[in-house]
């Protein structure tokens, strides 16, 4: 990338940045809120930029109907600037109380008896002093306004979350072709060398800790991976992803590195891949993300493992891997072009074997476009 398509591209990023903060605005007055009151987060990276690991220090950004203004650090001055859109920055050092410069906000901002939206995932220390600097006000959740913006992603998103789903690919595929160098592997070796693949293929670490399930670990959901040595026959379940500027890959699939799998494997593997295709088919604009979760769950009830299959069908992804819209009974949220979601049924037999297999789509104008492309089969 030469500099000038450097250039080009942040002040692509900043325009869209802009435009969400006063997308940001618009639903705050319709909300008739006050303020959003967000820390190191995936929101504040959203609205602002910055991105930050959460700390014991007093980091906000506040987004009022007319002002945008930072609450950092004195010692992240020069960082928000290279890095944040938002210009207005109050700091604070480690010998003063941030409290005092917190209220000093509130006044100056006219948000003390306001409606506050806090982000969701705020650490109960910060909330709590929030609360004793502004008693006279009100508060609520800041998903009541970010999450609608969220919801749907813009190009760039886009194609972040594609490059994220196509170095999954490469390195699904690379590792599917272990074979009988797999035999012998405990999980957690595994689970280094697909990691250290993903970093090599262009990634930025890792999405989530990576889930090595093999053999009757492989029938436990959320299993990670431990010691456990993966042997011939074994269906072994992987799940991984990496990141890309902020966006996460996530792609499951279930395979037999070499030997025979056990009795019924096959008929698993095949009913969950076809309760895959037919979430998949099922999606387009204007269908509630539900009826995407009663499509995958009639085929594995239909075909006698719906017991088996004990979790959603899919979660949206964005600057979260986990985000809305979540796809599961019950959420009559209507899909729209541009959502980002899982579809990743699965079946587990407990003793014996799990199977799962996910990937990412995108909603388009007359269905879907499948993110993750490499083989499905096991």
């Amino acid at each position: 990338m030469t500099a000038t398509d450097s250039s080009s591209t942040e002040a692509d990023s900043s325009t869209l940045i802009h435009d969400r903060l006063d997308r940001a605005r618009e639903t705050l007055e319709r909300e008739g809120a006050a303020a959003l009151i967000l820390f190191p987060s995936s929101n504040m990276g959203y609205l602002s930029g910055f991105q930050e690991e959460p700390m014991e220090r007093h980091l906000f950004l506040f987004v009022t109907r007319e002002e945008t203004l930072f609450l950092a650090p004195e010692m992240y001055d020069e960082q928000l600037a290279a890095e944040s859109v938002v210009s207005r920055v109050r700091t604070w050092s480690d010998g003063d109380d941030p409290t005092v410069s917190l209220a000093a906000i509130g006044d100056e901002l006219e948000i003390t008896t306001g409606r506050l939206l806090v982000d969701d995932t705020m650490w109960a220390l910060f909330t709590q002093d929030l609360r004793e600097t502004f008693p006279e006000a009100t508060f609520g959740l800041a998903s009541e306004v970010v999450d609608e913006l969220r919801l749907r992603k813009d190009e760039v998103e886009l194609e972040k979350l594609r490059e994220a789903a196509a170095i999954s690919d490469r390195v699904s595929e690379a590792v599917r072709d272990l074979g009988e160098e797999a035999i012998g592997m405990t999980e957690a070796e595994l689970a280094e060398e697909i990691e250290q693949r993903l970093t090599a293929a262009g990634g930025e670490g890792v999405s989530f800790e990576t889930v090595v399930g093999s053999g009757p670990n492989g029938a436990r959901p959320h299993h990670r991976h431990t010691d456990r040595q993966i042997e011939r026959g074994d269906p072994v379940v992987l799940d991984f992803g990496t990141s890309v500027e902020g966006y996460p890959g996530d792609q499951t699939r279930t395979v037999v590195f070499d030997g025979e799998p056990p009795a019924g494997f096959e008929d698993v593997h095949d009913a969950v891949l076809a309760a895959q295709q037919a979430a998949l088919d099922a999606v387009e604009p204007g269908v509630e993300a539900q009826a995407i979760d009663r499509a995958a769950r009639e085929v594995l009830e239909d075909r006698g493992y719906g017991e088996e299959f004990v979790h959603r069908t899919g979660h949206g992804v964005g600057r979260d891997v986990h985000e809305p819209p979540y796809i599961t009974e019950g959420n009559e949220r209507v899909l729209e072009p541009g959502m980002v979601f899982s579809i990743e049924p699965g079946a587990y037999l407990e003793g014996e074997f799990g199977v799962r297999i996910e990937d990412l789509v995108v909603v388009t104008d007359d269905g879907c476009e499948r993110l993750n492309r490499s083989p499905r089969e096991w």
